[in-house]
């Protein structure tokens, strides 16, 4: 039990350590900078779910944890990201 909590939270480390890289790489000024390290860590538990039942399935190798926490990353971050609009000037959202 405690390797299973102990991959589980490094798994949701390293998400929120690539959500907070994606974040350093977009341009500055963009609202709600502190989501991108909550999606990532939310995408690096996600991909330890998957990666759990695929090794209890199909006995999937330990390299494909990084790289499932990578994938969903980059997914919920990117392509199938949420699409969050600059603030204007005087900090409303535009119309």
């Amino acid at each position: 039990m405690q390797a299973t909590l102990l991959q589980l939270a490094m798994a949701g480390a390293f998400g929120a350590f690539l959500g907070l890289l994606f974040r350093v790489t977009r341009q500055p000024g963009r609202t709600r900078a502190f989501a991108f390290t909550l999606v990532g860590m939310a995408a690096g538990v996600t991909a330890y779910v998957i990666f759990h039942v695929l090794s209890r399935t199909t006995g999937a190798p330990a390299w494909l944890l990084p790289m499932l926490v990578l994938l969903q990353v980059w997914l919920w971050l990117g392509p199938l990201g949420p699409k969050w609009r600059a603030l204007e000037r005087n900090g409303d959202e535009p119309r």
